[in-house]
């Protein structure tokens, strides 16, 4: 009876000993090259990639495999497929390390953060060919261009990471609530502007600002500052927010008043739990005077008396 108990205990050391062997072989490397396959999150904030194993060399045949993984949706719900997207390529040419990817007319549709972690997946993924050093894109033809119409031109995986080393992926969303003016340009309007997606890297501070130049969402709110105003810089130290414009600034092409534009500024920084007050310079300089009529020798604060009762629609 021992025997046979110590026959029956060999049998099962030995079934699990080829259990685990087995095991073993199958989370072994799996056949051919991984290649980083890059999604976009479903929240639009980053791109996360998936490995994917081909035995596919030649540049051709691992252009058409990944562009097809690109265009596959993922298993996880919470990943967009790139290219699984109205737009579509219509060519590609591979010359000396450079790959031009040409789309149709649809990639135009995409615009900001989505345009550019759509982009940044597609060339991180394609990047990776052996043959292929450097990509650009064209539409129709045509360069690539930003929302600024200056053409995007030759990107790397490098392009997508900012010069402290952060990923791409270090975007966030923030509410914003901005102050513009009214129809008048007399008084003041709230306008909320919700899930504000931001490179993380930027100060919240600047941010805002960047907001007010480049002018309102909403229906009933009007702009307040030079659309060519450069930012100098925006900084906070002891409560107090410190914003250095150019001398584009003093220009004021719409029909507002001096104080709705100083408090345009001030209202919109102060909502922010650091910031209290607010000094305005240009171009480093506060003895002089907005418009001739402000002084901006002075340290501004929050102004209810300018608010409009009138609600914007978002």
């Amino acid at each position: 009876m021992k025997k046979l108990r110590r026959l029956f205990s060999c049998i099962v050391i030995l079934g699990v000993m080829f259990a685990l062997a087995a095991c073993g072989r199958n989370v072994e490397a799996q056949p051919g090259t991984a290649y980083e396959i890059y999604y976009v999150n479903n929240d639009e904030t980053k791109i996360i990639s998936r490995q994917y194993f081909t035995e596919s060399v030649d540049a051709e045949d691992l252009f058409a495999e990944l562009t097809g993984q690109l265009q596959t949706k993922p298993e996880k719900m919470e990943y967009q497929a790139p290219l699984a997207e109205e737009f579509s390529i219509t060519g590609h040419v591979l010359d000396s390390g450079l790959l031009t990817v040409d789309f149709d007319e649809k990639y135009r549709e995409l615009w900001g953060i989505r345009e550019i972690l759509i982009r940044a997946a597609i060339v991180r993924t394609l990047v990776q060919i052996p043959d292929v050093e450097r990509i650009t894109f064209t539409v129709a033809g045509e360069a690539l261009a930003d929302s600024n119409g200056v053409a995007v031109g030759i990107m790397t995986a490098d392009t997508f990471i900012e010069n402290a080393g952060n990923e791409i992926n270090a975007y966030e969303k923030v509410d914003l609530h901005l102050y513009f003016a009214n129809e008048t340009g007399d008084l003041l309007v709230e306008e909320n502007q919700r899930n504000v997606v931001y490179n993380s890297n930027i100060a919240l501070e600047k941010l805002v600002v960047e907001k007010l130049i480049e002018g309102p969402k909403a229906t009933g709110s009007y702009p307040t500052i030079n659309p060519a105003t450069k930012i100098v810089s925006v900084t906070v130290k002891d409560g107090i927010c410190y914003v250095n414009l150019d001398e584009s600034f003093q220009n004021q092409p719409y029909n507002v008043s001096s104080d709705v534009t100083i408090y345009s500024i001030t209202n919109s920084l102060v909502e922010l739990s650091n910031v209290n007050k607010v000094q305005i310079s240009i171009n480093g300089k506060t003895d002089v005077s907005y418009r001739e009529n402000v002084s901006l020798n002075n340290v501004f604060e929050r102004n209810l008396d300018l608010l409009s009762t009138v609600q914007t629609k978002q």
